[in-house]
């Protein structure tokens, strides 16, 4: 249950993480489009692992080379807070990580990468992409999400994903791994990408961070019951609870003044 509790923290806190705002030369790359990602992404991965299991080893590369650069980004830029030098911790986590890779640490080391990294795909995204759009990407990501794993569909890929290395001796990077609890790379990212999203459009991140931690830890109570459930489903309903919220609001009469 530590375990669970640290997942569950490391998504409100990348819920609460990310900054603003995307360096001018990425605007001519703006476009609706980059919103498929997040639904897109979790349907090709799980149908071609299913297909093809070498997809999986491709899959822990594709981490290994773009994670690391990801981490140091949230650190140096992507994050609130954030300043150049702290890169550097993130190129000493990634230097433990290849040097202690079987250990408590190495893992932890391995696992604060890949969530640092979202962060900066979230805040890349969110500025590359109008709210709306991204928001309704996650949602229908949650959804998917929930039919694989409880139609059955994402079990088997997922074990062939967290079981491929890029190489003996190399980190996987490609889920997190706390103290006999994984969540994978999807369930992270969207939770950085709900970040950006609220950053982006100015909004107070850290209430819906707490709200996220609340529908977690809510969320895996199910765990009585489950061995896998989808976490991306709680950031998927803190989407909406948010928008039910802003919309109440915005629909609520305001007091004349006399």
């Amino acid at each position: 249950m530590i375990g669970i509790g640290i997942l569950n923290a490391t998504q409100a806190l990348l819920v609460l993480l990310p900054g603003a705002g995307i360096p001018a030369w990425l605007n001519r790359f703006k476009t609706k489009l980059w919103a498929l990602i997040a639904p897109v992404s979790i349907a090709l991965v799980v149908a071609a692992i299913a297909l093809v299991p070498e997809v999986a080893d491709g899959l822990t590369w594709f981490a290994l080379l773009l994670v690391p650069p990801g981490a140091v980004l949230a650190l140096g830029w992507a994050m609130r807070g954030a300043k150049p030098v702290y890169g550097l911790i993130a190129v000493a986590a990634f230097i433990f990580a290849l040097t202690d890779v079987n250990s408590a640490a190495g893992e932890a080391a391995a696992a604060f990468l890949t969530a640092l990294s979202c962060i900066t795909v979230g805040r890349l995204l969110a500025g590359l992409v109008p709210a709306a759009p991204l928001k309704l990407g996650i949602v229908a990501m949650a959804v998917i999400d929930f039919i694989l794993v409880f139609g059955n569909q994402l079990q088997g890929p997922n074990a062939t994903l967290n079981a491929a290395v890029p190489a003996p001796g190399l980190p996987q990077l490609q889920f997190l791994d706390v103290t006999w609890a994984r969540m994978g790379y999807g369930d992270v990212f969207v939770a950085g990408l709900l970040g950006g999203v609220l950053a982006a459009q100015r909004k107070r991140q850290a209430p819906a961070a707490l709200l996220v931690f609340g529908l977690c830890c809510a969320w895996d109570l199910l765990f009585l019951h489950f061995n896998t459930l989808p976490a991306t489903v709680p950031i998927g309903v803190a989407i909406i609870l948010l928008e039910l919220k802003d919309r109440a609001s915005s629909a609520r009469p305001v007091a004349s003044e006399r």
